[in-house]
């Protein structure tokens, strides 16, 4: 089984808005509301690709109740705890560029805490593990870690999609795959990273502090990935019209997961999570199985 853990679930409220003017009133030209969150979008292209998973997340209020039922309605699985306040909805305003307007979230109380962490004890040897996406004010800064340091031995692979001291704190722990994109590792490293040479430099360095395998997303460019065994695959990006990279990277996590687990093939595995953060990069919301499984037949054929 696959648990993923979103700590601060949202619905995400999108908005077209031609010819925005600051200070006037402005009319949409669409406008829809979809949960979010990254760990819930993991859970979501992992249901899409038929593989079993359980969506862990907090909800709280008339947002969390819509968000359970969205979920539901999708056919996910899900553990949402409840907790105080009301899970956040992120504006994300499209016109000449993009904006976004993100709340803050639950408020996690100490009894929903340990019930989140009654939920990490009751995982098993060979389950998966996916921790994304940032952490409330009200949980402990170190979270990670102590999600990461209940499992320690237990035999569960555990995946980090988290940024800077997040995601610098577990690599002791030696998570079994990371997925920095290329702005997150130089700025991990203080460093400009310029050439593919580069990339696979820094992953390489990830490892020696303790991840296990790398992928580095770099956006139209493609991804690179370092795998344990210390074999470098290089992917270009597939050919397509960019319409929303929300919730690809999540999605090139989700297609990585799904195609070791049916295959045990990294690099299969790798190129099947290419495929899906494209697939969901080319389309409104996240991508389905027929279109990764496209994007997929074209990666294999090159």
């Amino acid at each position: 089984m696959i648990y993923t853990v979103t700590f601060s679930p949202s619905l995400d409220y999108v908005v077209k808005v031609n010819d925005f003017t600051l200070g006037k009133t402005n009319r949409t030209e669409y406008e829809s509301i979809s949960p979010g969150g990254k760990g819930i979008n993991v859970s979501t292209v992992l249901t899409n690709l038929g593989v079993d998973t359980v969506a862990i997340g907090f909800c709280g209020g008339f947002t969390g109740d819509a968000l359970a039922s969205m979920l539901s309605q999708r056919g996910l699985k899900t553990d949402l705890i409840p907790t105080e306040g009301l899970n956040r909805i992120n504006v994300k305003l499209k016109t000449d560029c993009e904006t976004e307007i993100n709340g803050q979230g639950v408020a996690v109380t100490p009894a929903a805490l340990a019930a989140l962490f009654d939920r990490i004890d009751a995982i098993v040897p060979g389950d998966t593990l996916v921790l994304a996406g940032t952490v409330p004010k009200t949980l402990p800064a170190d979270i990670y870690e102590q999600i990461l340091r209940r499992l320690d031995g237990k035999g569960v692979s555990v995946v980090v999609d988290a940024t800077g001291a997040l995601l610098q704190k577990v690599l002791p722990f030696r998570p079994f795959l990371i997925k920095p994109n290329r702005d997150e590792l130089s700025d991990l490293f203080d460093a400009e990273i310029k050439t593919l040479d580069d990339v696979f430099d820094y992953a390489k360095q990830l490892q020696q502090m303790g991840a296990r395998n790398v992928i580095v997303s770099m956006g139209g460019e493609g991804a690179a990935f370092l795998s344990e065994e210390s074999v470098r695959f290089y992917c270009p990006a597939p050919q397509g019209t960019v319409v929303d990279t929300v919730g690809s990277g999540d999605s090139m996590v989700a297609g990585f997961l799904a195609g070791y687990l049916q295959t045990g093939d990294k690099l299969r595995a790798f190129l099947q999570g290419v495929a899906a953060g494209s697939a969901s990069a080319f389309r409104e919301g996240l991508a389905t199985a027929d279109e990764i499984k496209i994007q997929l037949d074209r990666l294999e054929k090159k």
